[in-house]
């Protein structure tokens, strides 16, 4: 059952404290969630105007809010007991402190969370943040040159639905003060001097490279998305020959892979001039961003999934676009696969090492308690469609009905039906929400 915490704040309706609620997240250092239609005992309440409220939520935020929260807050809605509430995510941001914009910096608009209360900040600690705030921001580096177009960005906005007007520059934050294109710009331009490097290797070590490539001198939307077709085509698939059927997996959980490539592209320190680095070995895949943990992020707060995003504005576009799914879950897809001996932090540097798994069929064999438990379950249902749905639900769990199908060419409905009757048959689980949850198999004793 959800209750209030240091991170999580429940209200009945919008009102005129919104806003000092999410001050009080953005200046914990790890971020928070604000439910709108949940009473203080976390029990839902019916009658929100869902769209309505979303709207003047994001707009309470963007405007009364400083500095500027983009791309450090989503809102989305979450089903809890049968009834539809909002459920707001607020990342911990790097130019504290965050402050009402009507009040000033002063204890009377910022605002920190201590327990389960939101506590106006004292004049000390208020200055003791200001020293600590990190002024040198990709916003506020000017871009190499001026002369950038945007024509690959609109299009992926386009792909999206989004049309980008002729303020985009401004709304996006790719301006400095002067008005000018800012680094930002520069790396979602058509045309840059930044380029991901892909290297492949034939052994374990860097002596014999085989493959060099480079991707980008173009947007880095664009540069994202060759790296992760790239790493797609590496992460092949080994089969297994069972007693029943050939059983195929991926060399890395293609979930994790994806979110990791995502995330340290994203969080990548580009004010160095030094973008990251995808290494492919014969046993492992390899991934270094530059940049170390954020200042004031500790390594608890790292491996916590809660969101603290270097890049906020480059954050906002890849949300745009749809590479980012919502904020804060990409690490928590990664540890729910690998355990945390996966990464290395120093004092510049982050990498992660995925080592290249062993298949490990799942095997229906007659007789085993498995299959016995499944054949009980099913009456003799468990085809070979089901199965080969289980495989897919095991590796990818957060999994679309519609993604589902693709792959296996059959409709979306025959899926649907499919899961239903696994689900009936309490062999697997839907984990939270229908658009945020995950797939989970359970355990057959």
């Amino acid at each position: 059952m959800l209750q209030e915490s240091n991170r999580i704040e429940f209200k009945a309706m919008l009102n005129d404290k919104m806003e000092r609620e999410i001050v009080a997240f953005l200046n914990n250092r790890e971020g928070g969630i604000l439910y709108i239609g949940l009473d203080d005992n976390g029990c839902p309440v019916d009658g929100i105007d869902l769209d309505s409220t979303q709207l003047k939520i994001a707009d309470r935020i963007k405007n009364n809010i400083l500095p500027s929260t983009l791309g450090l807050f989503d809102i989305i809605t979450e089903q809890i007991k049968g009834i539809q509430v909002i459920k707001v995510l607020v990342s911990s941001g790097i130019e504290k402190p965050y402050y009402i914009k009507n009040h000033g910096m002063s204890p009377n608009g910022c605002y920190t969370r201590i327990g389960t209360s939101t506590q106006p900040m004292t004049t000390a600690m208020i200055d003791e943040l200001y020293a600590k705030r990190i002024h040198t921001t990709l916003r506020n580096i000017l871009s190499p040159r001026q002369d950038l177009n945007f024509a690959q960005l609109k299009i992926y906005y386009q792909e999206r639905g989004l049309e980008l007007n002729k303020q985009f520059a401004s709304s996006l934050e790719l301006l400095t003060l002067e008005g000018k294109y800012n680094y930002i710009a520069y790396l979602l331009a058509d045309e840059n001097g930044v380029s991901i490097k892909v290297a492949k290797y034939a052994g374990t070590d860097k002596v014999d490279l085989i493959e060099n490539e480079e991707y980008g001198y173009c947007s880095l939307i664009k540069a994202a998305n060759s790296v992760l077709e790239k790493m797609k085509i590496e992460n092949v698939t080994h089969a297994t020959v069972t007693s029943t059927k050939r059983i195929e997996n991926n060399l890395i959980n293609s979930v994790a892979l994806r979110e990791a490539i995502i995330n340290f592209i994203v969080h990548n320190d580009y004010s160095r001039e030094i973008p990251p680095v995808f290494e492919i070995f014969s046993n492992r895949i390899e991934m270094t961003s530059y940049g170390g943990l954020i200042p004031g992020q500790s390594e608890e707060d790292f491996y916590s999934c809660s969101s603290m995003p270097r890049n906020r504005e480059l954050m906002r576009v890849f949300k745009d676009v749809g590479l980012v799914e919502q904020l804060g879950s990409g690490m928590s897809r990664i540890l729910r696969v690998y355990d945390r001996s996966v990464f290395h932090i120093s004092d510049h540097f982050i990498k992660v090492v995925f080592p290249f798994e062993k298949p490990q069929p799942i095997t229906f064999i007659r007789n085993d308690r498995l299959n016995d438990r499944l054949n009980d379950r099913l009456n003799d249902r468990l085809n070979e469609l089901m199965e080969r749905v289980l495989l897919i639900l095991a590796d990818e769990p957060y999994i679309t009905a519609k993604e589902i199908s693709d792959k296996l060419e059959i409709s979306e409905s025959t899926v649907r039906r499919v899961t239903r009757q696994l689900r009936e048959a309490e062999i697997i689980m839907r984990v939270g929400s229908k658009k945020t949850g995950y797939w989970k198999i359970k355990d057959i004793h």
